[in-house]
């Protein structure tokens, strides 16, 4: 059974991010998560990190689409 609660360092795994960054995604409120323990160490449930993604999807196409621009492509090799 997956686990339902994700540590930071898990956060940081799954969106390829660095700890600061997942750090302050969740003291800001965007990434929901809660303090347990008695070092009240951070926590985010599996499914909140799902709404967050999609989240994020949601406002990359809304951005896309309204201001029209397009997915940037990798640069090529032979550049």
């Amino acid at each position: 059974m997956p686990s339902r609660f994700l540590t930071l360092a898990d956060v940081t795994e799954v969106l390829n991010i660095s700890a600061p960054q997942a750090y302050a995604l969740v003291r800001s409120g965007e990434l929901p998560a809660i303090q347990i323990g008695g070092r009240l160490q951070w926590r985010v449930e599996s499914t909140e990190l799902e709404k967050y993604i999609q989240r994020m999807y949601e406002q990359t196409r809304a951005r896309i689409s309204s201001d029209g621009s397009t997915v940037d492509a990798p640069p090529d090799a032979d550049d």
